[in-house]
């Protein structure tokens, strides 16, 4: 099993005034399977976010590997070494095509390759708007195996099962979780959480173990 370590030490996040996030201690050790759980709005996509540098209003220590990221230059390394399935996948401003989406995975092809397992490979040719939300998903998960071939060592993925049919969640909960890296899953899927080796909850932007 692959995989980065990841550690946060007392992470606040904001929206303008309003804290998201507070008094966040966490570590994950390399190769763990966690699940973030809890009600919308309880920080869990807000705290994810700051991980990657997507979400800059935050204090305290993000450590991915052991390494800190402050510069833009750190930032980039750290978005590499981290694949990401967001929560509402972007379609693109413009008419961004699945093949391109998966070749912003660093390794296109291997990334091809998972779209024809997810069932999704006659689809790449399409602009994103006109994929459904369950199709979004799988190329948004291809993309992410792809990312991890291409050298990422931490999979981040927001509720990457809600817009899928019950075998779709199997599938890709099997997919997930047999990945060779450390997995962060936010979700609201009972059984995905119970395959992950420790299950979180957020509630009001502070976190606790359950499981």
């Amino acid at each position: 099993m692959g995989g980065l370590d990841v550690r946060m030490r007392d992470v606040h996040c904001w929206h303008g005034r309003t804290a998201a996030v507070s008094e966040v201690d966490l570590e994950i050790a390399a190769g763990q399977r966690v699940a973030l759980t809890g009600t919308n709005g309880s920080g869990k996509t807000t705290l994810m976010r700051a991980v990657l540098g997507l979400h800059r209003h935050f204090s305290g220590t993000v450590l991915v590997g052991g390494c800190s990221a402050r510069t833009a230059t750190e930032w980039a390394q750290r978005r590499r070494a981290c694949a990401w399935i967001p929560q509402k996948p972007a379609a693109g401003r413009f008419p961004l095509l699945g093949s391109e989406l998966l070749a912003s995975s660093g390794a296109a092809g291997e990334a091809a390759d998972a779209a024809a397992r997810l069932g999704v490979a006659s689809l790449t040719g399409n602009p994103l708007h006109t994929l459904s939300g369950g199709q979004l998903q799988r190329m948004y998960l291809a993309r992410a195996i792809g990312s991890i071939a291409a050298g990422a060592d931490v999979l981040i993925a927001d509720e990457p099962t809600a817009a899928l049919d019950f075998d779709g969640q199997d599938e890709a909960a099997d997919i997930l979780t047999g990945l060779p890296v450390t997995l962060i899953v936010v979700t609201h899927d009972r059984a995905l959480a119970n395959r992950c080796d420790r299950v979180l909850e957020m509630a009001a932007g502070r976190l606790r173990e359950i499981a």
